[in-house]
């Protein structure tokens, strides 16, 4: 059972209900997830309150010292991490690892913490009148993150509540939730007191436990646009701070006078690297003029067909797999609807199959 992480501990909470867990390379079940009950969520929410005035009245300097720990345990075990990630959503390994780069980028930003907390005091703003500006942590936050980055997303919003004095519970992908056990085994290393980060599993039912909550004062959010809107509004509509980030379609227009290597280089990693699964994955290539999409296609299709494609943790792999049969099938849609509209398909890799997977 893959537990939740509530003030300090691993706890496999109160709700009869969970699910499977996959190797998407193997379709091997790899773990049981306990999807949070209302209860569960509350646990955590009471934890981290608890924990609050005291973290609050943490120096930001002392606060500061746990993050840098935990950015030297991130370094020394970015390896473990990325293994990890890569075992549960099926990215390369050397993929996995740039996306812990980029989180520890982040943990190194939020060390610089006590500068950016300074406030400010303008004189005189009026007659006889003086401005004063302070930053306060607002105590219970909560980040609920997405399946494509299970490492790199949390650590855009954790460190920085953390650094800022308040307390944090991530929910996060219930496809790939076992990274977010990780850090928080490793920030409790670093000194982090119990309470101050928590971790629930779970779907709709603990989303909407902590939408809901009068006591989580911010939610920050990463994934489609749908639930980004819901989020977005039910949070606010329970008077809490909101940060939705949905999805979106990223362009590429591919001029007359572009450079086509560069181009063609450009769109294959944003279409396989991370399996494809990447918030920017060039979802449309626009070439202007038939010779210049003639040209780009001609280059794309060498490359495409080159890719080294397997199991994530082997090496000398481009691309795994999907994260789920359902995603890939949903893919595949998408080449079957081009292919009905009369569209010209020039590499086919709906019928791929690889050795051990």
């Amino acid at each position: 059972m893959i537990p939740h992480y509530i003030a300090g501990q691993r706890i496999g909470g109160v709700a009869s209900r969970s699910q499977p867990v996959y190797n998407p390379a193997t379709g091997e079940e790899s773990g049981r997830l306990p999807m949070a009950s209302a209860a569960d969520v509350d646990s955590a929410v009471q934890a981290a309150k608890a924990a609050f005035p005291t973290w609050a009245q943490t120096p930001p300097l002392r606060r500061a010292r746990v993050l840098f720990k935990f950015r030297e345990l991130l370094e020394a075990n970015i390896d473990v991490l990325a293994a990890q990630i890569t075992a549960e959503h099926g990215k390369t390994h050397s993929d996995a690892l740039g996306e812990v780069q980029r989180g520890i980028e982040v943990v190194e930003f939020a060390c610089g913490i006590p500068q950016l907390l300074k406030g400010e005091v303008t004189e005189n703003v009026g007659a006889q009148v003086d401005s004063h500006s302070l930053r306060q942590p607002l105590g219970v936050v909560a980040g609920i993150t997405p399946f494509n980055f299970p490492a790199m997303v949390p650590l855009w919003m954790a460190p920085i509540a953390i650094a800022c004095g308040n307390c944090f519970i991530l929910k996060p992908s219930e496809r790939d939730p076992s990274a977010s056990l990780l850090l928080a085994e490793w920030l409790a290393q670093a000194g982090l007191p119990q309470g101050v980060f928590n971790v629930v599993h779970g779907d709709k039912v603990a989303v909407d436990a902590l939408l809901e909550h009068p006591d989580v004062k911010a939610i920050s959010f990463v994934g489609s646009t749908p639930i980004a809107r819901y989020i977005y509004a039910t949070g606010c509509a329970h008077g809490k701070r909101v940060q939705a980030l949905g999805g979106a379609k990223n362009h590429m227009v591919v001029l007359p006078d572009a450079d086509l290597d560069q181009a063609a280089d450009a769109l294959m990693g944003a279409g396989y690297g991370s399996a494809g699964e990447r918030c920017m994955a060039i979802s449309v290539a626009v070439a202007v003029g038939d010779t210049v999409a003639d040209a780009l296609v001609a280059k794309l299709a060498p490359r495409v067909s080159a890719l080294a494609i397997g199991a994530g943790n082997l090496e000398g792999k481009d691309m795994g797999p999907l994260i789920t049969s359902a995603h890939r099938d949903k893919v595949r849609s998408y080449i079957d609807i081009g292919v009905a509209e009369g569209a010209k398909l020039v590499v086919d890799g709906r019928g791929l199959s690889v050795d051990g997977c």
